[in-house]
């Protein structure tokens, strides 16, 4: 669905502006999206009125589409080009390199998964990726999600990936760290509502460096099947003038193009459910590239400590009484208040080679519970 992306003051939508107690406005929208919206960050520095004004269209753009182009990020250009050139130097080492990372040889499912290795709703994605999360000691403790803590599996022909990826994870986390503050404020609740599950020691940080190979099938290609994120919060970095993605909105599929220096955002399941179905996870999906073509895609997701119950907002009348509910999805009947719990659960169906060589406990008991 071709189009040129929405900005501050345009759109293809009617427009009505109320006054609130708690973001001086409310901005309504029918969207008629061709693309998806841009906010820019910058105007929470550009005085009370801008503030306002910004968190009022950040509460109805993550509520109407669930999906946002985030510029005046803050982000320097210099670090998005040098973790952009070092991913794609990443997938140009030898296979043999790629695969001293192997996934299968992590119990935390961090490192390099090959092409075709990777699940979405039970069907293979074509793309290879390596993932990234917190370097941390393994973890001991009696819930089985404290498994996923632990060392990352770097490549040792790329050693200056790991000092670029580092950075970009702390600054990310402090970025998305803002956001989730202004979100609770445009939501009517106290700043600081997410504060202590988000914490820089706990929260659980997760970079995925993609590679989407091209494909004969092309855009009847899956990269990655329909679903909605899992967990809180995705900033999404893709080589500029690269497409792939689409969000859906009102039963359309929206192509989401990557626009240069700009995050992709969307909230997850588990931002749905802190809101009361408020803000809605929204359903998305990557077709693949054409033959003879590729495409590096870098997701960031941000997420709070493996224990850590998502705090649950408590809205105000006006925005209570707008409240839809959690959406019902056949996939994931249940999303669960721990965070652990879900990721686990994401990962043990994603890779299914890894869990049943570290994991076959677990494995076992999938299984005996779906007989």
């Amino acid at each position: 669905m071709p189009g040129r992306p929405i900005g501050r003051g345009e759109s293809s939508a009617r427009r009505q502006v109320t006054r609130s107690p708690i973001g001086a406005r409310t901005v309504h929208y029918e969207y008629v999206l061709e693309s998806l919206p841009i906010l820019d960050l910058s105007r929470l520095d550009a005085g009370a009125e801008q503030a306002d004004a910004f968190r009022a269209e950040l509460r109805q753009v993550t509520r109407d589409v669930g999906f946002f182009y985030l510029v005046g990020h803050g982000i320097e250009q210099q670090l998005i080009d040098d973790v952009l050139a070092l991913s794609r130097r990443f997938f140009e080492l030898p296979d043999e390199a790629k695969l001293e990372i192997e996934n299968i040889h992590s119990a935390q499912f961090r490192g390099y998964t090959r092409v075709g290795k990777e699940l979405t709703v039970g069907r293979v994605d074509w793309r290879e990726q390596t993932d990234i999360g917190a370097e941390r000691p393994v973890a001991e403790g009696d819930e089985d999600f404290w498994r996923l803590q632990g060392p990352n599996l770097w490549p040792t022909a790329l050693p200056e990936l790991r000092p670029v990826i580092e950075r970009w994870i702390a600054e990310l986390s402090d970025l998305s760290r803002r956001l989730l503050r202004t979100w609770a404020v445009a939501l009517g609740a106290p700043e600081d509502s997410f504060d202590a599950a988000f914490g820089a020691d706990d929260a659980y940080p997760l970079l995925k460096i993609v590679r989407y190979p091209g494909s004969p099938a092309g855009r009847e290609g899956q990269g990655v099947g329909e679903h909605r994120d899992g967990g809180v919060l995705t900033l999404l970095l893709v080589e500029p003038g690269k497409e792939g993605l689409q969000v859906e909105h009102e039963g359309e599929w929206i192509d989401a193009p990557a626009l240069p220096g700009a995050f992709v955002v969307n909230i997850g399941e588990m931002f749905e459910l802190a809101s009361e179905g408020y803000l809605r996870a929204t359903l998305h999906r990557v077709f693949s590239p054409a033959e003879g073509t590729d495409r590096i895609s870098v997701p960031f997701f941000f997420n709070p400590a493996l224990d850590a119950r998502m705090p649950q907002l408590t809205l105000p009348p006006e925005l209570a009484a707008e409240v839809r509910g959690v959406t019902a999805d056949p996939e994931n009947s249940k999303i669960l208040e721990v965070y652990g719990e879900n990721v686990l659960r994401y990962r043990l169906r994603a890779h299914p080679n890894v869990a049943e060589v570290h994991h076959p406990d677990l494995v076992a008991a999938r299984a005996a519970a779906s007989a």
